[in-house]
C-alpha cells in the first residue's frame, strides 16, 4: 500500500505559478514512476507530467516549458512547479505512483482554478 497526500492547489490569476507537492508513504526511489494527472469537469483524466525512479521526465505537450516535475528523496515528495499558468489548466491535479503492477496508487487529489 501507498499513501499519497496532495497539497498547494488554490486559486491564481491567469500567468501565475503554483507549486503541488505529493508526499508518498514509502521510499519514492522504490516507486518505478510517480506522476501528475489533471481532471477538468467533463473531461477524462490526462497525463501531465512522469517521473522514474531512474529520474527520466516527461510532460505533456501542453504544459512543456511552464511545468517541471521534480522529487526530494529526504521528504518522499515529488513536486510539480506550474508557471504561466492559464484558465484551461484549470483542474484536480492527482498525484500518481505506478509500482511495477497494478493497481497503482492515487492521491485525493487537489483543486486548481485559474481565473482569467
Amino acid at each position: 500500500q501507498v499513501q499519497l497526500v496532495e497539497s498547494g492547489g488554490g486559486l491564481v490569476q491567469a500567468g501565475g505559478s503554483l507549486r503541488l507537492s505529493c508526499a508518498a508513504s514509502i521510499n519514492i526511489f522504490s516507486i518505478n514512476a510517480m506522476g501528475w494527472y489533471r481532471q477538468a469537469t467533463g473531461k477524462a483524466r490526462e497525463l501531465v507530467a512522469r517521473i522514474t525512479s531512474g529520474g527520466s521526465t516527461n510532460y505533456a505537450d501542453f504544459v512543456k516549458g511552464r511545468f517541471t516535475i521534480s522529487r526530494d528523496k529526504a521528504k518522499n515528495s515529488v513536486y510539480l512547479q506550474m508557471n504561466s499558468l492559464k484558465p484551461e489548466d484549470t483542474a484536480v491535479y492527482y498525484c500518481n505512483a505506478f509500482v511495477g503492477r497494478y493497481p497503482d496508487y492515487w492521491g485525493q487529489g487537489t483543486q486548481v482554478t485559474v481565473s482569467s
